[in-house]
């Protein structure tokens, strides 16, 4: 059954100066998300945002927060975000053991939320084995983790592919989401390998029209998304 691509705009590439305004923007133009990139500057070379944000970001839209925790302590720090109202919180894998993602999870369950697992470009797909069945999203890193504006890593799609597959052998359904280097180019490949949310920064926000962008990035990969589909109903 086909099911649109969402698409989810990282605020790291908007205008802080006028988040207000751009957070009404990809609202109007029908985002799916609005995906909040946390990194400490020890799990990533890089700081940007906490709960404060998030805090405001809850008062100033009734889209999900997607938040990506790119941090060292993920299972100090989620009570904060998950007590400021993120909806949906990504950790990391290569940031804690198999047991400490599992914890990371049922706690994220335990507060109502979404719970998703990231992995690295050169984290392998079977990092994921012992969690597959419990997440509801997995987060494909296609650049490394830290700065926005990167080119997408080529091969991605790959991953993508492997981890639907992954899910499908144990009876699993969880999203997939893509982060990195997406755009009209981009955003098939990996929807057409199974992605189903695409983070978009630059992509949306560095456009002329930030609406038309996004409704493009959209496009490409739901038409990109039925094809396969059709490839796979006339095998």
């Amino acid at each position: 059954m086909f099911e649109p691509v969402k698409i989810a705009p990282s605020i790291l590439s908007a205008d802080f100066m006028h988040l207000g305004r751009d957070i009404e923007l990809i609202e109007r133009a029908g985002a799916g998300y609005v995906h909040v990139d946390v990194m400490d500057g020890h799990f990533v070379p890089n700081l940007t945002m906490g709960v404060p944000v998030v805090k405001q970001l809850k008062k100033a839209t009734d889209l999900p927060l997607d938040v990506h925790l790119m941090i060292s302590n993920p299972l100090e720090q989620l009570p904060w975000f998950l007590d400021a109202g993120a909806d949906s919180v990504t950790v990391h894998a290569e940031a804690l053991d198999a047991d400490g993602l599992a914890r990371a999870i049922a706690a994220i369950h335990a507060a109502g939320a979404s719970a998703a697992v990231s992995l690295k470009p050169r984290t392998a797909a079977g990092a994921l084995a012992p969690v597959i069945g419990d997440v509801d999203m997995v987060l494909v890193m296609s650049v490394e983790p830290g700065f926005s504006g990167q080119s997408y890593i080529e091969g991605s799609d790959a991953k993508v592919a492997r981890i639907a597959e992954m899910a499908r052998a144990v009876g699993a359904a969880p999203l997939i989401q893509v982060d990195g280097g997406m755009g009209v180019k981009t955003a098939p490949l990996v929807a057409a390998a199974g992605a189903d949310v695409l983070v978009c920064g630059n992509a949306v926000f560095a456009a002329e029209d930030p609406a038309a962008a996004l409704a493009a990035v959209q496009a490409a990969a739901d038409e990109a998304r039925v094809a396969a589909l059709d490839s796979v109903k006339e095998a």
